[in-house]
């Protein structure tokens, strides 16, 4: 049961971060680390990589931090079960869409320099699979970018020769000054549709309810993602993704309830992958975040009933979807 569990997961995370580079939107400024500040087990995505280093944020939000690696820092899967220990990787193989556990010291700018880096192998074979899915998408929006880019140039050229030659053409030269500015919002479009890759908009968000000590998606869940899906149905989804969210309430301990609202979050996209045919490559990363961020008081039994929940977050993608703003209209 166990393995089949791993493999489901593995088979919607092949797909997930959906074409921008980590999986969520992520706020612009970095989270500082003290200089000479030691830290354990940061966890987090790879949102983007950098020559020797990554930005690491959570996957549902927040401040990102900035990670370095040097020559010193070792980069492992975690360790399997009692005989089978953690094997050694590259710095290479810390990818964009890797979930991963850093340790490391904080410098003078506000970095952290990994001294560890450790991550599943299940996850470092879903980031690979992210590669080949975002990299042509972006080498193609970046050469088409670089392609308007020289036609401006060309106009502009055309435009500064045309003046020297014949001062007397101004009418001519004005239209050719209209075509160079038309080309530059064209290529700022270009871009913007590049930077939206990493810009989500959340359209809605539909909740599920679990009872104690329950991962079972009942008839009343159910029925709450039927209505969710015939909504869904009447929209224009081009550019959107889903993510699903486990939550816990206060009920047995911190790590049973993390792993129970994973359990949630697994049997929402099961019933969306297979009884509504949801495709896997619309899925964000699945988390659950066990007993934080609740939304009610767990001292109450109305409060818990509340806390025992899957989000479902419908977003779109503004780079795929096209909605980032021309600025030449």
């Amino acid at each position: 049961m166990k393995n089949s569990k791993n493999k489901l997961g593995a088979a919607l995370l092949a797909t997930f971060m959906i074409l921008a580079g980590a999986a969520v939107t992520f706020a612009q400024d970095y989270s500082r680390i003290p200089n000479g500040q030691e830290v354990k087990k940061m966890k987090g995505i790879v949102i983007k990589r950098a020559g020797d280093s990554f930005t690491m944020g959570e996957t549902m939000g927040g401040t990102p931090t900035m990670v370095l690696m040097t020559s010193a820092t070792e980069v492992k899967s975690h360790k399997r079960g009692v005989f089978r220990g953690s094997k050694e990787y590259g710095a290479t193989y810390v990818l964009r869409g890797l979930r991963v556990e850093v340790d490391g010291v904080g410098n003078a700018d506000g970095q952290l320099v990994a001294s560890k880096i450790r991550f599943d192998e299940q996850d470092l074979r879903t980031a690979q699979a992210l590669m080949t899915t975002v990299d042509p998408v972006e080498a193609d929006l970046r050469a088409k970018l670089k392609a308007q880019q020289e036609e401006q140039e060309r106009l502009a050229g055309q435009l500064e020769e045309t003046t020297a030659v014949a001062n007397t053409a101004r009418a001519e030269a004005a239209k050719a000054q209209e075509d160079a500015k038309k080309a530059q919002a064209t290529a700022d479009f270009a871009n913007n549709r590049i930077n939206g890759l990493d810009d989500f908009d959340t359209i809605k968000t539909v909740t599920v309810y679990f009872t104690t000590n329950s991962s079972l998606l009942n008839a009343k869940g159910k029925a709450t993602i039927d209505e969710a899906a015939e909504w869904v149905k009447t929209q224009n989804t081009k550019g959107w993704v889903v993510a699903v969210v486990g939550y816990a309430d206060t009920t047995g301990n911190t790590a049973r309830n993390r792993s129970l609202s994973e359990r949630r979050a697994n049997s929402v996209i099961y019933y969306l992958v297979t009884a509504k045919k949801l495709q896997p490559q619309r899925l964000v990363q699945p988390f659950g975040y066990g007993q934080l961020e609740p939304v009610a008081d767990n001292k109450t039994a109305t409060g818990r009933a509340k806390n025992r929940r899957v989000e479902i977050k419908l977003m779109v993608n503004k780079g795929i979807a096209g909605t980032v703003q021309n600025p030449g209209q």
